[in-house]
């Protein structure tokens, strides 16, 4: 029965969109009552998604085409440039509408940390929607310049870590768990804010980093969105938190359902992304995507679990940060012959399947480890 409470099942509440439908016909057949469950919601939100991408990334695809990606295509990354200039860009709006779409059918409403997700993964998917349209109308080759788009990352993340510390509702500690480590959780007090914006925003702009050959970036995407599946349940629920000596965030047990919705979405994308990608989801699809994963991280204080579950945009992130400071201190030397280094491995002869499954394999290993620290502490 704890595990029932623990979920957040409440048979009067009507805030779920299809439970609120389909619950009242357990009077008819006790089969109905699965969808109290977030497990089972969180499963069909999985598949909800998925068909929505179905349904409506061909179509969606065919009217992208009209807005070829001719202008993001840069003359010096060593790929085949000409096969993906005529490649369709702004993929991001297919992620967006089958993740939000089946978040709505499946999540509790009432739920804050739904909205919170939803937010912000609207907002940094419209930074990454004006960025798309500038480079597409060929009003800047390179879109928002670096400070606007930062500048307006900062507000959404600013506004959703206030929503997150100021909501009645809120129960999000500013202590940070240290990964391994089963009593070291520092209190940043009033600096934890800064903190957790920087999570967000780095987050976001390292899966952008990473969203450069086909495939890469959702692949890794998917695979650490399945870690948050499981830590987002069970930080809110208290028997497995307690029993795990983690962090108890009640009601983040619902974000498995939204996480469950993203899921479906970037499996779904990755039939139209894989190689040779049909659709490239541009910097609306992986805005949004880091912001979701950042946004995550905070709520359920993964904090910095986040650098090992997505260690493969950190990576990416990493080597650009060490190519630019090796060309200032060694004269106009780099380290890798092109940065992000997943193009360092092309210049070096690798084939671009050969490096995205590669990678993959590299995130999957690594959501691993992160899963282990739970036991490991």
């Amino acid at each position: 029965m704890s595990f029932i409470i623990d979920e957040g099942i409440n048979p009067q509440r009507d805030d779920i969109m299809l439970y609120h439908l389909l619950y009242p016909l357990h009077r008819l057949h006790p089969a109905f009552n699965v969808f109290r469950y977030i497990t089972f919601r969180m499963a069909y939100a999985i598949l909800t998604a998925l068909l929505i991408n179905f349904l409506l990334g061909p179509w969606l695809i065919e009217k992208l085409k009209r807005y070829p990606a001719n202008s993001t295509i840069r003359d010096y990354v060593p790929h085949n440039g000409a096969q993906k200039a005529s490649t369709p860009t702004m993929g991001g709006i297919i992620i967006l509408i089958s993740m939000i779409g089946s978040t709505l059918l499946w999540a509790n409403l009432n739920n804050p940390y739904i909205w919170l997700i939803l937010g912000m993964t609207t907002g940094m998917g419209l930074v990454g929607l004006v960025d798309d349209i500038m480079k597409i109308k060929g009003k800047s080759h390179k879109g928002l310049r670096g400070w606007k788009k930062i500048f307006w990352q900062f507000i959404i993340a600013l506004a959703g870590v206030y929503f997150l510390f100021t909501h009645p509702a809120n129960s999000v500690t500013t202590s940070i768990p240290i990964p391994f480590l089963k009593y070291v959780h520092p209190d940043l007090g009033m600096f934890y804010i800064g903190f957790a914006v920087l999570v967000i925003i780095g987050t976001s702009n390292a899966v952008n980093l990473t969203d450069g050959l086909d495939g890469l970036a959702i692949g890794p995407t998917v695979i650490a969105t399945l870690a948050f599946i499981i830590l987002s349940y069970i930080s809110g629920h208290i028997v497995f938190a307690n029993y795990l000596m983690i962090p108890y965030v009640p009601g983040s047990g619902e974000l498995s359902v939204f996480c469950g919705a993203m899921l479906g979405a970037g499996l779904g994308f990755l039939w139209y992304n894989s190689y040779p990608a049909s659709v490239f989801m541009g910097d609306m699809g992986s805005l949004s995507l880091g912001g979701a994963l950042g946004t995550l991280a905070v709520i359920t204080k993964n904090e910095l679990l986040l650098v090992i579950i997505g260690g493969v945009f950190v990576m990416e992130t990493l080597s650009v940060i060490i190519q630019v400071a090796s060309f200032k201190l060694l004269g106009g030397r780099g380290v890798f012959r092109m940065t992000p280094i997943h193009h360092h491995f092309e210049l070096r002869g690798w084939a671009e399947p050969k490096i995205v499954v590669r990678f993959w394999i590299i995130a999957v290993i690594l959501a691993l480890i992160s899963l282990s620290t739970l036991k490991l502490r």
